[in-house]
Order: structure tokens, then C-alpha cells, then sequence
């Protein structure tokens, strides 16, 4: 797949965030290769100029003003909200190295949220930070759904990063997002990795905008025993699965003392926030888990 790629000048690299716990936010890129089938952030295209589809371009962020470490301190800091900081172009241009390279000296919070096990790059320079969490997604074991949905790095390589790291004293989540209702096993996830996982991210699969018909009929072709609940959870508004599902790993979690956080609920978190419940990760309170 050809890919535009163009460098933009940028006035700033952070972006103060409405995300439920984070303070701020740095995308170090606009657009993300990946092209993952469910992207919410291919919402981003409107802002670019861009009239290629979403997962064929991608903006290389220049910015010459420093980021400013002061006024970081105890804030948190969040790598990336709306592309993959380590999707294939960092190796060339080297963007998120750069960022990472000013804020190892910060007293900030700092979460870095990826697909990608370029990362391992940059374990000698993740291994100096004060504060650090790496959170890696993975949804499913099964490699053909996989690489139905995006074109990150392979679940096995995944797991091998996060693995790496752990054992390097680096702070891991396994953000299990999105989760497809029947179709990602949670279990199996869980009991695959956590003995290198400090710390699991749950997110449901919620489905808006022009990718909702895609996934639906995607699930129709593919999965067509879940058509109809994909149908009475996506049509017809039906929280019941998530629910459930939320109780389920809840109590799997409570009872093998996994540290874990639930954003299902994504809409009344960042409500929560307005609000001043939820103040930043630091502190963040596990909301269902």
C-alpha cells in the first residue's frame, strides 16, 4: 500500500488533553499506517487537508520549540492519543526518540500507548524515566483477525515487547482494546501474559462514523453467528454484553490480584473529568476493576 508522506512545522508538540486521567498529549505524527479497520481517530482526516483515505498518509511533525519540561512537573503526559508513535516511519525519522529525549529529564507521568515493537529501540532511554508506563494493544491471539483489522506488528511480537520490558523493570499494560464482542477472548489473553503484566487496560469496541458500517459487515461475512447481538449492541443500544463482560473481569482480576482499569464507559469518564473526578493517572481510581 503506497503512503503520502509529507513533514508539516508544527508551533508545539503538547497538547493539554480531555482524555479521562491525562493532562496532556503528544502526537509526534498525524495519520498512522496501521490503518486499522476500527480507527476512531480516522476523524483527525477533516483537520489535514488530506484527501486520501485514512491509514495512507501520514504528517511528519517538525517543531523547533522545546517542550517544556517545567511545567510538566507531576503532570501527565500521554504518547499517543490519535496515531501510533512507533508506527514504521519513527525508525526513518526518529520523531517520538526526539520527544522521548526531552521529557526523560521531566517529573512528569508519562504513558506510552502502541501496536508496535519498534519500541524496544528505545528501552535504554526508556529505562531512565523517573515515571514510565508502556501499554501495548492487543485485542486477540488469533493472527488471520489480526491482520484482518490492522497492519501493526504481529500479536507474538507484541507480547515479546511487553515481555522485554517488564523484564527490564519498565511498567507494562496490556491494553486490551478494542475488544469485539465473541470474538476477542479475554481469558485467553489474560492467561497467556500475565506473568509479564503489571497492569491491564480494558475498552470496549465502540463503533461510530464511517467504520461502523465496515466492522458490521465485516462481522456479517466473517462471523456471521454474531451478526445478530453485533446487531442488538451496535442498532439497538443493548449495554447488557459490556456489562456482563465488565463483572467477568472484574472478579477474574480481584481474584488473581491483577491490577486493572476499565474505560467501557469512555463518554462518562471524560464527563467525570470535566467534573474534577478524575484528576490524572497517578491517582486514577480503577473504575470497575
Amino acid at each position: 500500500m503506497s503512503v503520502v508522506v509529507r513533514e508539516v512545522a508544527v508551533k508545539d508538540l503538547l497538547t493539554k488533553s480531555n482524555l479521562p486521567a491525562t493532562d496532556y498529549v503528544i502526537n509526534p505524527y498525524v495519520g498512522c499506517p496501521h490503518g486499522c479497520r476500527y480507527c476512531y481517530a480516522s476523524f483527525m482526516k477533516r483537520f489535514t487537508g488530506h484527501t486520501e483515505d485514512w491509514g495512507t498518509f501520514i504528517d511528519i511533525k517538525r517543531c523547533s520549540k522545546k517542550i517544556d519540561i517545567k511545567k510538566l512537573t507531576g503532570k501527565t503526559v500521554f504518547l499517543s492519543s490519535v496515531t501510533d508513535c512507533y508506527n514504521k516511519y519513527e525508525e526513518t525519522y526518529r520523531c517520538t526518540r526526539e520527544v522521548l529525549e526531552q521529557l526523560v529529564h521531566s517529573d512528569a507521568y508519562v504513558s506510552i500507548s502502541t501496536k508496535s515493537d519498534l519500541i524496544l529501540r528505545d528501552v535504554d532511554l526508556l529505562k531512565q524515566f523517573r515515571h514510565l508506563t508502556v501499554a501495548m494493544s492487543v485485542n486477540t491471539l488469533d493472527e488471520t483477525f489480526r491482520r484482518d483489522m490492522d497492519d501493526a506488528s504481529p500479536i507474538a511480537d507484541r507480547l515479546h515487547a511487553l515481555k522485554t520490558m517488564h523484564d527490564g523493570g519498565i511498567t507494562t499494560v496490556l491494553f486490551m482494546s478494542p475488544i469485539f464482542p465473541y470474538i476477542t477472548d479475554c481469558r485467553k489473553i489474560l492467561e497467556c501474559s500475565h506473568e509479564f503484566i503489571d497492569e491491564y487496560w480494558f475498552e470496549n469496541l465502540n463503533l461510530r462514523g464511517a467504520y461502523k458500517p465496515v466492522i458490521l459487515e465485516y462481522v456479517r461475512s466473517h462471523y456471521p453467528r454474531y451478526a445478530e447481538q453485533y446487531r442488538r449492541i451496535y442498532i439497538g443500544g443493548d449495554d447488557y454484553y459490556w456489562d456482563v463482560l465488565a463483572q467477568k473481569l472484574s472478579g477474574y482480576c480481584r481474584a488473581h490480584g491483577i491490577q486493572c482499569k476499565n474505560y467501557f464507559h469512555h463518554s462518562k469518564l471524560v464527563q467525570n473529568k470535566r467534573n474534577g473526578t478524575i484528576r490524572s493517572q497517578k491517582n486514577y481510581y480503577d473504575s470497575s476493576c
